[in-house]
């Protein structure tokens, strides 16, 4: 049932939605159906779908995946714009934002296009722009999605497709964070380092010799820890700048195989990122969020969000909390031997999560599809398990992170 409520939103203009937002924000003008009577009107539609969703099988459904920042690069969104509503979606982004986000996305500069407050509500914007095209090419996998995640502000994506917000309100939460997060960041020096270990890497101890290290040279309450679990033995740690250059000049120690500094301006996923909770929370509390059509997987558990009032706890929580994507990984595609693995669909900027998603089960990435953002295409499968990716070191390494 609730695949079908999804699609039914989705086919009927969902992005319609976007017409709609909280008063206290500019958005545009209204005219269009809300998404809320799209919905109630795919309620009250005839019965007979309910018994096909209820005779699919695992191998017939679909998830789909959001991706984060880090993921995001100048010319995203060109490959998009020839299908329906999508325009509709970056003019709405536009009036909420405040400056041409379309413009920003396919011709950049990358500098700017990187900045917290750009790149966050890009990525999310592309995204949901990535969903209608995957709907025009294939809506097979729009009508037969019955989970998705998304990778930190890849959740409000997420959130947003499955009907949990509206598309105005939704990029204005992430507006909202994206600028407390910024701001947080320039407060005190910090960052992210991307390790990959071994079985007997220690991830834990390593973090609290470098919380030592940096007392030692007179840093108060300095913070180093897990920020991301991205596939087994692969962590991204985050914290101060100086907890950091210990890790990396004492990896062997530790066993970390290798470390990368990410190209991010803060410790993010850590107590650092306490200033933007507040910001988050109050627009949380004002908009209007509903029970997701289908499951949507939270960061900070791992787990299925239950209700509104859970979504807006954990929101808040998630950008001071580690984001535990192996661990959703594993929910989303745990199952009995022999069981089919549903069709995957990355919708966004990038193959990140492809290629994490193969470091935790290569069988479910055998059936996962990229949705691309910068090229336009006629074929819904442009990038198929079979063909050639990158490894996490290399140039699409999964540096979204945020």
């Amino acid at each position: 049932m609730s695949a079908r409520l999804v699609r039914a939103a989705w086919a009927s203009g969902w992005s319609a939605g976007c017409r709609r937002g909280a008063s206290s924000f500019p958005v545009p003008p209204p005219g269009a159906a809300d998404v809320v009577e799209l919905l109630r009107d795919a309620t009250a539609s005839a019965e007979e779908p309910w018994a096909e969703t209820a005779r699919r099988t695992p191998g017939q459904c679909s998830v789909l995946l959001f991706p984060g920042q880090g993921s995001q690069a100048v010319g995203m969104g060109r490959g998009l714009l020839g299908y329906p509503r999508v325009r509709e979606l970056y003019e709405a982004a536009r009036h909420v934002l405040g400056y041409d986000l379309l413009e920003l996305s396919l011709h950049g500069p990358q500098e700017d296009l990187d900045r917290t407050v750009h790149c966050q509500p890009a990525v999310f914007v592309a995204s949901l722009a990535a969903v209608e095209k995957l709907h025009h090419l294939n809506p097979a996998a729009i009508e037969n999605c019955v989970a998705a995640a998304g990778f930190s502000v890849g959740e409000f994506a997420a959130l947003v497709f499955a009907g949990a917000m509206e598309f105005s309100e939704g990029l204005y939460a992430v507006k909202v964070r994206a600028e407390a997060m910024q701001e947080a960041s320039e407060a005190i020096p910090s960052g992210m380092l991307s390790v990959l270990g071994q079985p007997q890497s220690k991830f834990s101890f390593a973090c609290m010799e470098a919380r030592e290290h940096c007392k030692s040279l007179g840093i108060e309450n300095p913070v180093c820890e897990v920020s991301n679990y991205l596939f087994p033995d692969c962590r991204v740690i985050s914290g101060h700048l100086e907890a950091l250059q210990f890790l990396r000049k004492n990896s062997s120690k530790y066993h970390f195989r290798r470390t990368k500094m990410l190209p991010v301006s803060g410790g993010f996923h850590t107590r650092l990122m306490e200033p933007a909770v507040e910001p988050l929370e109050q627009v949380l509390k004002a908009i209007d969020i509903k029970k997701p059509l289908i499951a949507v997987h939270s960061n900070v558990s791992g787990h299925r969000y239950m209700n509104p009032k859970h979504i807006r706890k954990l929101l808040g929580q998630q950008v001071v909390s580690p984001v535990k994507w192996e661990q959703t990984m594993h929910a989303i595609y745990e199952r009995k031997k022999g069981t089919l693995f549903p069709s995957t669909f990355e919708v966004g900027p990038g193959q990140q999560l492809g290629s994490i998603l193969r470091s935790c089960n290569l069988k479910a990435w055998k059936s996962y599809s990229h949705v691309d953002v910068m090229q336009a295409s006629e074929d819904p499968d442009p990038c198929p398990p079979e063909s050639p990716r990158k490894n996490y070191w290399g140039k699409d390494a999964p540096a979204h992170c945020l």
